[in-house]
C-alpha cells in the first residue's frame, strides 16, 4: 500500500483537501505518547496521513516534532505538500526543509482564487520548473483541480529531482525562495510590486475593523451574543420548549397507557426512570445543535483565527499567548478535547495552565442545565442570563490564570504566530457535517451513559435495604441527606439537588436526568417550588465551576498523573463552593 504524508502550513486548506480525497474513510487517533490528533485516511490503495499544520521543521513545537519524526521514521512513499498560492514566501520555507528528507514530493498549489483576487498571477508551470517539483493547481474549498490530483495519485506521478534550496543560512534560503517566486510570476506583474501590495482584498478591509484594538473586543462579544440569541431566543430554545411541552408529555402518557396492565415497579422504571431521565435531556438537542451551528459558522468563515489574535493581549495577562485561546474555544464543545488540544502548546507551563483553565469554559453538557433554570427563572431574559454565565466562566478562568501566573507558573512568555485565513462563506455541506456529528454524539450519549445512569438513579431512589421504598427513605435520599449540609450555605441544601450534583460528576447532562427521576413530573413546574431565584443562580454558578466529568478527570490523570488530577478536582470543588457562597449570600443581602 502506498503511503502519503500530507504536510503544510496551518490554514492552507490541508484538512479540506484531506477530507475531499479520503471522504468518509478516515480514522482519528492520537500520536504515540502524545494527545495531538493523528488523522489517517484511505483513497483506493493509498493511505494518507494528515500531519499537523506547521510552519517549519525546527522541533520547536509538538506538531513539528511529530512531523519530523514521521518523515524520519515512517519514510512515506510520497509527500503531498499543500501550499498557499497567496503566501508563497512563507509556505515555500517549509518546502525547502522537506526537500532534505530525500522523499519524492509533489505540490498542491491551493488558494489560487485568493491569489488572483490579490493581483498575484502565478504560473504553476514556471513554479514547477523553478522548484524541480511537480505542481498541481487546485482550489480545495471548491474541489477545483482535486479530481485531477486524485487521478495522479493513483496513476504514475512524474516525480522530479527537487532543486536544492540553499541551507547554508536562513538568509540564503530566503533569497533563493524570493528568486523562485520571482520566476513564477509574469515579469511585468512582479515588477509592479507596489500595485500588488496596495491591492486590498475584502478580507483586508474587514480585518481593518475586526482587528481594530478598540473595536475588536466589542465585535467579538457582539458576535458571541448573536450566537446565543440565535440559540436561546430565535431557534434552539423555542424548539426545545415545543418538545418539552408537547412531544414528551404526550409520549409519556402514551407509554404509560400501554403499560397500564404491567406491575407498578416496571411501569415506574420505564416511565419515570428511562423516559423521564433520557427524555428530559433529549429535549435540549435543538439547543445543542443551534449553539454549535453558530460556532461552526464563525469557525468556517475564518473569524475564530481573528478571535485568537484579538484575545492574545487578554491571554498574556495570564502568562499565555493567543494560541491558548483556541483550546478554550474548543471547551465550548467538550473539555476533554480542549485539554488534549492544549498539548500542542510549546511549554509544559502553558499546557498545564491552559488545561486547568479549560473546565471553567462551559461545555455543551452544562448547557441543558443552564437552559432549564434560565428559562424558568429569567423568562425572556434567559439569553442574557446564560450569556452572563459564560462570561462569568471566562472571568473566573482569567482571575485563576492571573493568580497562577504570579505564583506556581512563573515563566517567560512565548511568541504567538497565527495564520489568518481569507474570510469565506461557510459551506453548507461542512456545516451540516459538523452539526450532525455533534447531534449524533449527544444522542449517543443520551442512549448509553445517560440511559444507564437514569436506570441506576431510579433504582437507588425506589429501593433501600428492605426492598421497594418511598423515595424519601431510599438509598439515594440517604446518601443525599448525608452530604446535603455542605450545600445548605449555598441555598440548595436538599438531598435531591445534592444527588443531582453527585451524579453530574459522571456526566453533566445527568444532573437534569437525575432531577427528572427524583422530582418526577415536569421540571418546569417542580423546580420553582424547590429553588428561590437567588438559589437557582447559586446552583448554576456551582454547576459552572465545579468538578468536571470523570472523562475530564481521567484525561488529567493520563496527561499529568493521578496526584495532579486529584488536586485539580479538589480545586474546582473549592472554587465552585466559594463562588456559589458569595453569589447566594451577597444576592440575599442585595435583594
Amino acid at each position: 500500500m502506498t503511503q502519503i504524508a500530507l504536510i503544510g502550513n496551518p490554514n492552507v486548506g490541508k484538512t479540506t483537501l484531506f477530507n475531499d480525497i479520503t471522504g468518509s474513510n478516515q480514522y482519528v487517533g492520537n500520536w504515540p505518547g502524545v494527545t495531538v490528533e493523528k488523522i489517517e485516511g484511505y483513497y483506493k490503495d493509498i493511505k494518507i496521513t494528515d500531519l499537523p499544520g506547521i510552519y517549519a521543521l525546527d522541533t520547536y513545537s509538538n506538531e513539528e516534532i511529530i512531523s519530523k519524526d514521521f518523515l524520519e521514521k515512517e519514510k512515506p512513499d510520497l509527500i503531498l505538500n499543500i501550499v498557499d498560492a497567496s503566501n508563497l514566501e512563507r509556505n515555500l520555507y517549509l518546502t525547502s526543509q522537506i526537500i532534505k528528507y530525500n522523499i519524492p514530493i509533489i505540490i498542491a498549489l491551493n488558494m489560487m482564487d485568493v491569489a488572483k483576487k490579490r493581483g498575484m498571477l502565478i504560473d504553476p508551470k514556471r513554479l514547477e520548473e523553478s522548484l524541480g517539483i511537480k505542481v498541481f493547481e487546485i482550489v480545495a474549498s471548491k474541489s477545483e483541480g482535486v479530481k485531477e490530483l486524485k487521478e495522479a495519485l493513483t496513476g504514475t506521478i512524474e516525480v522530479r529531482e527537487p532543486k536544492l534550496l540553499n541551507f547554508e543560512s536562513e538568509k540564503d534560503t530566503y533569497d533563493n525562495i524570493t528568486s523562485i517566486i520571482r520566476s513564477s510570476y509574469d515579469e511585468k506583474e512582479y515588477n509592479d510590486s507596489e500595485n500588488i501590495k496596495s491591492h486590498k482584498t475584502i478580507s483586508d478591509k474587514i480585518d481593518s475593523i475586526v482587528l481594530n484594538p478598540i473595536l475588536g473586543y466589542p465585535i467579538f462579544l457582539g458576535l458571541m451574543y448573536i450566537v446565543f440569541k440565535f440559540t436561546f431566543s430565535w431557534v434552539g430554545q423555542p424548539l426545545a420548549d415545543l418538545l418539552e411541552e408537547n412531544l414528551l408529555p404526550s409520549f409519556l402518557n402514551y407509554v404509560s397507557g400501554l403499560l397500564s396492565g404491567s406491575s407498578p415497579w416496571f411501569r415506574g422504571l420505564i416511565v419515570d426512570g428511562v423516559i423521564n431521565g433520557v427524555g428530559s435531556i433529549l429535549v435540549f438537542l435543538p439547543i445543542i445543535v443551534s449553539l454549535f451551528l453558530g460556532i461552526s459558522i464563525l469557525e468556517d468563515s475564518g473569524y475564530m483565527a481573528r478571535a485568537a489574535l484579538i484575545m492574545d493581549r487578554f491571554m498574556r495577562k495570564m502568562g499565555l499567548s493567543g494560541k491558548a485561546f483556541i483550546p478554550l474555544i474548543i471547551g465550548f464543545g467538550c473539555t476533554v478535547p480542549a485539554i488534549m488540544s492544549s498539548r500542542t502548546l510549546e511549554t509544559e507551563k502553558d499546557r498545564k495552565l491552559t488545561a486547568i483553565l479549560a473546565p471553567f469554559i462551559p461545555c455543551n453538557a452544562k448547557l441543558p442545565i443552564f437552559a432549564l433554570f434560565a428559562s424558568i427563572f429569567f423568562g425572556n431574559r434567559e439569553t442574557i442570563a446564560i450569556f452572563s454565565l459564560y462570561l462569568a466562566g471566562i472571568l473566573v478562568a482569567f482571575l485563576v490564570g492571573i493568580i497562577f501566573k504570579n505564583t506556581i507558573f512563573k515563566k517567560d512568555e512565548e511568541p504567538f504566530i497565527i495564520e489568518l485565513p481569507e474570510y469565506k462563506m461557510p459551506l453548507a455541506k461542512s456545516l451540516l457535517k459538523t452539526t450532525f456529528e455533534k447531534a449524533k454524539s449527544f444522542i449517543k450519549k443520551a442512549f448509553t451513559i445517560i440511559f444507564s445512569l437514569s436506570i441506576l438513579v431510579w433504582f437507588l431512589s425506589n429501593f433501600n435495604f428492605s426492598g421497594i421504598s418511598e423515595i424519601n427513605d431510599s438509598f439515594l435520599a440517604t446518601i443525599g441527606s448525608f452530604i446535603a449540609p455542605i450545600f445548605k450555605p449555598l441555598g440548595f441544601g436538599t438531598w435531591q439537588a445534592t444527588v443531582s450534583l453527585i451524579t453530574g460528576i459522571l456526566a453533566k447532562e445527568v444532573v437534569i436526568s437525575t432531577m427528572g427521576v427524583v422530582y418526577g413530573g415536569s421540571l418546569s413546574t417542580v423546580i420553582p417550588q424547590m429553588f428561590t431565584p437567588i438559589a437557582a443562580v447559586s446552583f448554576m454558578v456551582f454547576v459552572l465551576l465545579y468538578t468536571p466529568c470523570v472523562a475530564v478527570i481521567a484525561t488529567f490523570k493520563k496527561e499529568y498523573g493521578g496526584k495532579f488530577a486529584f488536586m485539580v478536582t479538589m480545586f474546582y470543588l473549592f472554587v465552585a463552593w466559594l463562588g456559589s457562597f458569595l453569589v447566594y449570600n451577597i444576592g440575599n443581602l442585595i435583594f
